[in-house]
Formats: C-alpha cells, sequence, structure tokens
C-alpha cells in the first residue's frame, strides 16, 4: 500500500469535527483486499528521505502529539467528549441520596465491618498505634544500654505457636527484636501485674539495672538458666536485691537462729489448732522433690524433677498475688532431686542444689554467683550421682553418699567453702546408706542403713562412736532428728525417727541410746578420742511405735522447735501424720478425710514452727499454718 492510501484511512479515522469515525461504517474505512496500490505517489525527496506532509497528516500530528494545545486541554474539549459536569446528573445523584432507606436510626457500629485478616489498611494502622506505642514507652524509660543488632534481627510469630498470642492481627508475622522485645515485656506485666509493694517502691526516679539474662522490670519473677555443661552459667539476681523491695520482710528477718523475737506456746497434744493457708501460686510439672525454708526470712525452696527451683515469699496476704514468686532457676538437662539451705553465720545465704548427675551446683544468694562442682578429688569414682547430700547446721561440711553399695556404704565429707574432700565415713551392712542426718552441732552424723543397723559417726575423732539396730526394722528408708536439750556428746538433739519399708517408724529419745556406765558392748572399737565416756546401746527400745501407714515411709521431719513430728508415705494417698512431742501422740483432728494433700512427697516446717509445707506428686505445694 502506498503511503498517500495509508494517510487517507488515518485522515477517515476521525471526522471534521475532531471526534472518532464510526467503525461500523464500511464506507469510511475500507478493508476490501482486492485494492491495488495507488500509482499516485508523490516523489521522495532525497534529502529528507520522506514526503512532505499534507494538512490531514499535521492535523492528526497536532491532535495525538500536541501542538500550542496541551494535551489535557485537547483531550478534554467540549467538542471532542461530553461534559461529566451534567446539572442533570446531579441533580438525580442529591435526590438519590436524600431517599429513605431504613437504617438512618442504627448506629455506625452496625453498619459497618472492619476486617482486620484480610484487609491490608487496618493492620497498618495497628502497626502504626504500636509504633506510637513503642515511641512513648521509650520517651519514659530510656534503656541504658540498646543493642544495634536487635533492629536487624527479625522474629517470625506466626512460625512458632507459643509466640502467635504476640500478634496484633492475625496477618502479622515477622517483627523486628526491639518490637518483639517490647510485646515479650507487655504479655508478662498482663500475666503478672506489678504488686502493691513494687509499685510504691518505682516512685522513686532511680531505678536499678540488670542484665537481660536477670532482669527483674519490678515484677515478682525472674528466671535463670544454668547449663548442665557448667561452662556457661548465667548469675541470677542477688537476694538482698529482692529482700530491700519487700517491706514485710522485716518481720521476718527477727527470726533467727538465735532464737525467735516472740515466745511461742507449747502446743497441746491430741488436738492442734492448725488452718489451711494459700497455696504456692506456682505449680511443678512433676512431683516436688524437695522443700526447704529460708532459716532467717520467710522464704520457701522448691524444686522438682522438672528441672525447676522456685524461691517463693511466704505471705498469704500480698496483693494481688499471695506468697509471691521472688524468682526461679531452671537447671537444663538435670532433674533437680533435692535443694537446701546452707547454714553457718551466714545461715541461708548459700544453695545446694543437685540432680541424679554427677556434678552438683552452689548458688550464693548474697553475690547471685553459681559455680559447678564437678567431682570430689580422688573420690569422683565413687558417686555415680550426687543427689544424696545433707548439710551440716554449722554450714561448715557437706556430705554426700557414695554410690558404691559393695560391703556397705560410703559418706564423703567435703568443706562447704571449699569444696575439698576432708573425711569419709564408713557403715558396715548389706544394701548401704538408706539416709544421714548431721547432729545439731555439726560435730557429727547419724547413719541409717538398708539393714536397720544405725551408726553414730563423729566428725571430731572421725570414726564410729556407737553401732546400734532399729528395732524390728525389715530395711531403712528414711530418718531424722530433731528437738533440743539431748546429750552432748552425740550432738544434743533429744529425738531420733527411723522409718522402715513396713511402713512401721519408731521414734527414740537419744537420752536413752548412750549410758554413763562403764563400758558396753556397744561402744565396741569406736571409741576413742574426743569420745571418752560414750557408750552407745545395741538394742535401745523406742519411746513410741506408729503403725498409721501400711506402706514404706517416704518422708520425715521434725519442727525446728522440736514439739511436732510430721511423717508419710508417697505410695498412698493422703497418707501423713502428725505427732506431738514429748507425748509422743498423734493429733487426732487434722488431718481429716478432705484435707487435701495427695501422695505426699516433701514436708517441711518454717524456721519459726508456725508454717507447713507439703508438696505432693502432682507438683503442688500446699501451706498450712499452725496456731496452737
Amino acid at each position: 500500500m502506498s503511503r498517500r492510501r495509508h494517510q487517507e484511512q488515518e485522515a477517515d479515522l476521525f471526522s471534521e469535527d475532531g471526534s472518532f469515525a464510526n467503525f461500523d461504517d464500511e464506507d469510511n474505512v475500507s478493508t476490501s483486499a482486492s485494492e491495488e496500490e495507488d500509482d499516485d505517489v508523490l516523489p521522495l525527496k532525497q534529502d529528507a528521505g520522506f514526503a512532505e506532509k499534507d494538512s490531514d497528516e499535521e492535523n492528526l500530528e497536532r491532535f495525538v502529539l500536541g501542538s500550542k494545545e496541551t494535551f489535557r486541554e485537547q483531550l478534554f474539549r467540549d467538542d471532542f467528549l461530553p461534559t461529566i459536569t451534567d446539572s442533570q446528573a446531579l441533580v438525580k445523584a442529591e435526590d438519590a441520596a436524600t431517599k429513605p432507606t431504613g437504617h438512618e436510626h442504627l448506629p455506625d457500629s452496625m453498619l459497618f465491618t472492619i476486617d482486620t485478616v484480610g484487609e491490608p489498611q487496618t493492620e497498618a494502622d495497628d502497626l502504626t498505634q504500636a509504633q506510637k506505642a513503642t515511641t512513648q514507652e521509650q520517651s519514659k524509660d530510656q534503656p541504658a544500654w540498646e543493642d544495634s543488632d536487635d533492629e536487624r534481627l527479625t522474629v517470625s510469630l506466626a512460625g512458632a505457636t507459643r509466640l502467635r498470642k504476640l500478634r496484633i492481627s492475625e496477618a502479622e508475622d515477622v517483627v523486628n527484636g526491639t518490637e518483639y522485645s517490647r510485646r515479650l515485656r507487655q504479655q508478662y506485666l498482663r500475666l503478672y501485674p506489678l504488686p502493691e509493694w513494687a509499685l510504691q517502691g518505682s516512685g522513686s526516679k532511680r531505678r536499678r539495672r540488670r542484665s537481660s539474662a536477670t532482669s527483674y522490670d519490678g515484677s515478682s519473677a525472674s528466671d535463670m538458666e544454668v547449663d548442665s555443661d557448667g561452662e556457661s552459667i548465667d548469675s541470677p539476681a542477688p537476694l538482698d536485691d529482692f529482700l530491700r523491695d519487700a517491706n514485710s520482710f522485716r518481720a521476718g528477718a527477727d527470726v533467727n537462729g538465735s532464737g525467735a523475737s516472740r515466745k511461742r506456746r507449747k502446743l497441746r497434744p491430741e488436738t492442734i489448732d492448725i488452718q489451711r493457708t494459700r497455696d504456692i501460686p506456682d505449680t511443678h510439672k512433676a512431683a516436688v522433690s524437695s522443700l526447704a525454708f529460708h532459716p532467717r526470712h520467710p522464704i520457701l525452696l522448691s524444686c522438682s524433677t522438672s528441672s525447676i527451683m522456685y524461691l517463693h515469699h511466704i505471705d498469704p496476704s500480698a496483693h494481688p498475688t499471695p506468697n509471691p514468686l521472688l524468682t526461679s532457676v531452671q537447671v537444663q538437662r538435670t532433674d533437680l532431686r533435692r535443694a537446701a539451705f546452707v547454714g553457718g553465720s551466714a545461715a541461708g545465704d548459700e544453695v545446694i542444689f543437685a540432680g541424679r548427675r554427677r556434678y552438683f551446683h552452689s548458688w550464693n544468694l548474697s553475690s547471685g554467683s553459681v559455680k559447678k562442682i564437678a567431682k570430689i578429688q580422688a573420690h569422683q569414682k565413687e558417686h555415680r550421682t550426687m543427689e544424696r547430700f545433707r548439710a551440716s547446721p554449722c554450714g561448715r561440711y557437706l556430705a554426700v553418699a557414695a554410690s558404691d553399695k559393695k560391703g556397705g556404704g560410703m559418706l564423703n565429707v567435703v568443706s562447704a567453702t571449699t569444696m575439698q574432700w576432708i573425711a569419709q565415713a564408713r557403715v558396715d551392712g548389706r544394701g548401704g546408706v538408706a539416709d544421714f542426718a548431721w547432729w545439731s552441732d555439726g560435730n557429727g552424723m547419724t547413719i541409717a542403713g538398708r539393714d536397720g543397723q544405725v551408726a553414730e559417726w563423729s566428725m571430731l575423732t572421725r570414726r564410729t562412736v556407737g553401732v546400734w539396730r532399729d528395732e524390728g526394722s525389715i530395711g531403712g528408708t528414711v530418718m531424722a532428728l530433731g528437738g533440743r536439750n539431748g546429750p552432748a556428746e552425740i550432738g544434743g538433739d533429744r529425738w531420733i525417727a527411723v522409718g522402715s519399708a513396713s511402713g512401721i517408724l519408731n521414734v527414740y529419745d537419744r537420752a536413752e541410746l548412750s549410758s554413763d556406765g562403764g563400758t558396753g558392748a556397744g561402744a565396741g572399737a569406736g571409741a576413742g578420742a574426743g569420745a571418752e565416756g560414750v557408750e552407745i546401746r545395741k538394742l535401745p527400745t523406742p519411746t513410741r511405735v506408729f503403725e498409721q501407714l501400711t506402706t514404706p515411709v517416704s518422708v520425715v521431719a521434725f519442727s525446728p522447735d522440736g514439739q511436732l513430728l510430721a511423717f508419710g508415705s508417697r505410695h498412698k494417698k493422703d497418707a501423713l501424720k502428725l505427732v506431738h512431742l514429748p507425748s509422743c501422740t498423734v493429733y487426732r483432728n487434722w488431718p481429716t478425710e478432705q484435707t487435701p494433700l495427695g501422695r505426699v512427697t516433701a514436708v517441711a516446717f518454717s524456721a519459726a514452727s508456725d508454717v507447713l509445707a507439703v508438696g505432693n506428686d502432682v507438683g503442688k505445694v500446699r501451706l498450712w499454718e499452725i496456731r496452737s
């Protein structure tokens, strides 16, 4: 097709007034394939290479590319498109808007619905509000140190099930590290509101700072994870920081090892005034394995095989949470079997805890440092586990039962300060050591064997003072020492209780174990320097035999004032008895059939002997107040 023909077809697309031509009109645009090329072709100029423009081509070029008039003005000319500001159309729109629809009386909340799932604009608004909240929070309390990596860190909230609750909308997924930390703090304060005493203390402008691993943002708890390898251990917050904020501890500080500030009344036999108080709010995920009260403050230490250890402030009237949590320690991959405060001049400033491992840990509450004791020099092969340990009341020694049972049992004594080996106590008998307890003065131990033999071992002579046999025992399980004003030669304890696998508990008066008569068969070769005049009867008679239990005795504990004895069995539900001393009578009014004990796994008395704590196999710790 020639260029002239092409120009004529382009000109036919538009009418004379500049409007588009009708494409349905076959006369205007010809598409016949039989039409031949027109011979009337304009000669091309040799210089430019193009034919001269005619008027139609200039009009088309002016319309498409524009000339003096702009493209927008040319496009919306009155003669090209109909106007959109028609007065009649506006009148029709106003009439439609004023027409009643029947929904005028409804509020806006019923007429509109905000879809937070599929509407990105709502999510953006929520994120904007979250960023504003972050800015306000930062303006109130600027951190002492910021990590620049938090901005580059990304955390997926939708990918982890436990993090989905932190999302503002269901469509939200990835946030940076700073926003993630802020939402974690908000979630924690939502679950554990600030206690009243913390709100009062927050009025001061000076605020203490702690590391991220042991932060204590005015809340009642802080977690610390201890690596089982002992190479990377984070130090928990010192106990002094908790005591500084808790004003109610002042009353408990009056009760110390030297005696109570208020004189306790003597308890009555047969019936006791005991009242259940608020339970410990935190529940272990496994059976409670150990309970211990702080010797100077109303603090309860509890642990379980779920690798968690709790410190609670015993205050049933605390608001909003009774008996609030002070701190919790999680020992990774270690089933905690026992935890205890270490006594001495700085009573309760150190906690020893261990599980079924070849090592144990020492936690200094004053400094917050945690150290690992991996082995006992020259005796590491004798201990496959460190869970069976006892700290002396004086705070000088720590005894650990060996795992070897060949030909009897062994106890290795180490220094509580240096953890260096000092001495070894041996017990001859089948089955090894069942249980042992330190004398109240810390100068010796009483060791019960599984075959029913009981040995008195002295730290002064580093030898056995005497051996006697528990009457009617077919297999020893547990034992405990308690009371005051006993024989000074064997520690000064008044009572000793020995439990057996048959469910029988024998209570002996230690004054009847030793006699001042010359030489007895029980003294044997164990008597030596520092133990002259000590004679142990070989077959003493128990002061009282308790046959209330039918399953093996697993727990036994004396109150610090020596007026109460609690013993029970974990093999049967609600198997716990409370005994009055020195009458050795079982209280008949407690516990009752409605007392919620469960299977008792641990028992402990407070330092003032006015609170009884009982742990069971489902991880709960229940408290009772002993009045009179």
